[in-house]
């Protein structure tokens, strides 16, 4: 007990020593997430007039899930849905109520640019508590907001800028709490700040789910590692997970609610990646994902970094905490299941990982005091080499526009549709055509025109018979095989009766009731 108090004695007098840095060494990380957040606005801005915000399809998507909570023909809590998370959503549900912010998709980017400037700080205040060195810290936050991939998806209303956001300041606050033990840690504020943060996380994407797992089991580590008996440690890192205990398991009971399971299942996509059960080449795909993203040096380096990360987690009583920091690689965890399980390649599920990059480079730059000044400027060099901060050609960017040629041939088939507010109800599948519903707000149509699956008893009905219910049908009849509408209309050969096929293109096929007459006011 006498070596457990002075090794904690030992501890608490280093975080002292690291705590009474220079106070413009101690504001350095919020000068970060300060120029991160102008920076990002201007490359947002750049996006924008380039019109890339809203070309990737689950862009729009997220855009349609928040605004249909108020605007639908069934408004209500049911409508925040039972397979993406729903903090994105409820957070921008209100200012995506104005046609302006949900056309152009603003509101949804300033989060995501809040989200990019949150995550540069917390990186460089992960960095700067393991290393004490600025100029690891600064190198560090520069491979991360200077990386193309991550710079786009700040620029839009994609939900992984939130989630990297929440989970690096998660993992950052439950470092400061592993290094400031108390008699009864579990009462601190700290706790439930901590468990707050993490349990938004947690509601955010499902990549945090682990992460937060990872990072709580670690911090039982690091409190025991300094000092604190194991039943303590875990009592107080107990304290702190039922935050995001109580998140996922409110979660699972309103997907039981919504759409009648637990958890997300696979039923949404069609298992057609190369790597289905097959965990090697899962895992391949990862790591081909991030050297795409940010070359094979920085690569290289991050995983050196990584490794060290762990090495000090598990061998350095001081900085067992780095172990935490650690847990951010498995963000990699749900992709990897994902490909495994037969989901399609996407590049941008990778994008979170350049996250524990940045700090496991930032490490190694600065893991050696003396040679701290000089690390950081070859990791500079470095960035500067792989990384090309508005690189159009960027894989991100790239993927990102797989759908743009389609949308004026997609605006073609809007054209035959009625006149907007004339209280014609369109049939079509938000699983499918949500990017869509979005695209049509530009020609004046709202989410109350469309009839889909969020509208319950109603939608079920149309499924048996449209003819009462819809004035046009809208089926997806190519990505991935067609939409439930198309194998609906294949399983059922009455399903359109009554009604005319009008207009088709991108895949899309219109068909209008009988009785009815195509769009005339052109």
């Amino acid at each position: 007990m006498i070596i457990l108090n002075r090794g904690a004695r030992r501890d608490r007098d280093d975080d002292l020593s690291r705590s009474s840095a220079s106070p413009a060494v101690a504001r350095l990380p919020l000068a970060c997430a300060i120029v991160a957040a102008i920076g990002g606005a201007i490359v947002a801005w750049r996006y924008h007039r380039l019109g890339l915000t809203l070309t990737h399809y689950d862009a729009r998507g997220h855009l349609v899930v928040a605004r249909r909570i108020f605007d639908s023909i069934t408004p209500g809590w049911q409508q925040i849905g039972g397979v993406w998370l729903p903090l994105p959503h409820l957070v921008n549900a209100i200012p995506v109520q104005v046609d302006l912010f949900y056309r152009s998709g603003a509101s949804a980017v300033a989060i995501s640019i809040a989200g990019f400037a949150i995550a540069t700080g917390s990186i460089a205040t992960i960095v700067l508590t393991l290393t004490n060195s600025a100029a690891a810290a600064l190198a560090a936050t520069a491979v991360f907001a200077l990386n193309p991939n991550v710079l786009y998806l700040q620029s839009t209303p994609m939900t992984e800028p939130l989630l990297v956001a929440l989970t690096t300041l998660g993992v950052m606050m439950l470092m400061a709490w592993c290094r400031t033990p108390g008699p009864t840690p579990g009462s601190a504020p700290a706790t439930m700040s901590t468990g707050l943060v993490l349990a938004l996380a947690c509601l955010t994407r499902y990549e945090a789910w682990p992460v937060t797992a990872c990072a709580l089991a670690a911090a039982v580590w690091a409190r025991w590692r300094r000092g604190e008996p194991v039943a303590s440690a875990l009592r107080a890192a107990a304290a702190i997970a039922r935050y995001p205990a109580v998140a996922i398991a409110g979660f699972a009971i309103f997907s039981r609610v919504v759409i009648g399971d637990w958890f997300l299942s696979r039923d949404f996509f069609v298992p057609e990646n190369k790597a289905l059960n097959d965990p090697a080449m899962a895992a391949a795909e990862l790591w081909w994902g991030v050297r795409a993203m940010s070359g094979g040096l920085l690569v290289v380096i991050g995983a050196g970094g990584l490794a060290g990360l762990i090495g000090l987690g598990l061998f350095d009583r001081r900085r067992a905490d780095a172990l935490v920091a650690a847990s951010l690689v498995a963000t990699a965890v749900i992709p990897w299941i994902a490909f495994y399980e037969g989901h399609p390649f996407r590049i941008r599920y990778m994008v979170p990982l350049i996250a524990i990059e940045a700090i496991g480079a930032g490490l190694l730059a600065g893991l050696i005091k003396r040679a701290a000044l000089p690390g950081s400027i070859v990791l500079l060099a470095v960035a500067a080499y792989e990384l090309r901060p508005l690189d159009a050609a960027a894989p991100m960017v790239a993927e990102a526009q797989w759908d743009r040629p389609n949308e004026p041939v997609r605006a073609q088939v809007t054209a035959c549709l009625g006149r907007p507010g004339s209280g014609q109800k369109i049939m079509a599948s938000m699983g499918s055509l949500g990017h869509y519903m979005q695209e049509a707000s530009h020609a004046g149509f709202a989410i109350r025109d469309f009839l889909h699956e969020g509208n319950g008893d109603l939608w079920l009905a149309a499924l048996e018979n449209p003819f009462p219910y819809a004035e046009w049908i809208l089926i997806e009849e190519k990505a991935e095989g067609g939409d439930m509408l198309a194998r609906r209309a294949r399983e059922q050969p009455t399903f359109l009766d009554g009604y005319s096929r009008v207009c088709e293109g991108a895949g899309l096929a219109l068909y209008v009731r009988s009785g009815s007459s195509p769009r005339t006011d052109k």
